[in-house]
């Protein structure tokens, strides 16, 4: 199975190469500046931005933070962003990927066969003394046709069925998962039947992943035996890609996401929450 990750040798290799692939630019950060902005003071050559909150996500709802965005919606970014089916793509953020997992996520699940993602992000193409640019790529011409349900999802009936029945995920901070604190939705606390597995978890000191052997490692002692009966939730499904992305490249393929995650449970009163 080829990674899902891409180091800075490997990339820096590829955009030279006849054939090099499109690059995304993903920076976001939850409250933090826009994307945009860090996009304009430099980013790597030739990619191109996109908005998580506004292409790679629809308008936040019943359905949480950050729902899965309309298929055309993500479609023309897409293609602005010069994706055609014939391309590899490589995602990036300043590190640690959790917004740029969401892109490969997306991507994989619209059904484009060849996704990976910087590994360390912004942060390891610098270290590594590798060239930025403020210049900002024409529009590209993609042709790429979204076809969205090629990697799994749950709902909510789905992931309290799997909190009972099967191994969910949650990938939050383990203060919020424990109901000690809850920055930003509705109620503290988790699903009921949840185990606590932080993303920060799958990344070593660096912001890079850890090893396939040490994540094999801790995904085990998370529980995961099939992937088939497992899902992930966070707050409202970016971190969860994050973690579908450290399974992946720890051999576990299959694995579903539940889109609106707490964002959306905690918000319906119907839902109970577990603490502790």
């Amino acid at each position: 199975m080829t990674s899902p990750l891409i180091t800075v040798a490997e990339l820096a290799a590829a955009l030279d190469s006849p054939h090099p692939p499109v690059l995304l630019d993903i920076r976001w950060q939850l409250g933090g500046p826009p994307g945009a902005e860090e996009y304009a003071k430099g980013h790597l050559p030739g990619a191109h931005y996109l908005d998580l909150d506004h292409e790679l996500a629809d308008p936040p709802g019943a359905a949480g933070r950050h729902p899965l965005p309309d298929p055309e919606r993500l479609a023309t970014a897409l293609r602005r962003a010069g994706v055609a089916a014939h391309r590899p793509v490589v995602a990036y953020d300043a590190g640690p990927s959790l917004s740029a997992a969401r892109a490969w996520w997306l991507l994989r699940w619209a059904g484009h066969p060849d996704v990976r993602v910087l590994d360390g992000g912004l942060a390891a193409w610098l270290a590594a003394g590798q060239p930025v640019t403020t210049d900002t790529p024409a529009p590209g011409d993609g042709d790429f046709k979204v076809s969205p349900g090629h990697l799994p999802t749950v709902d909510a009936a789905g992931a309290a069925e799997l909190g009972r029945t099967g191994l969910l995920l949650d990938a939050r901070a383990g203060e919020r998962y424990r109901g000690e604190t809850e920055p930003i939705d509705p109620r503290a606390g988790h699903i009921p039947g949840a185990t606590s597995a932080p993303t920060t978890e799958n990344l070593a000191a660096d912001g890079r992943f850890l090893p396939a052997a040490d994540l094999a490692r801790r995904f085990a002692a998370l529980g995961v035996t099939d992937p088939a009966r497992t899902a992930v939730y966070c707050g409202s499904g970016v971190t969860a890609a994050h973690q579908l992305l450290a399974l992946e490249v720890a051999g576990h393929e299959g694995a579903a996401l539940y889109p609106g995650s707490w964002s959306e449970w905690s918000a319906n009163p119907e839902n109970s929450a577990a603490v502790g």
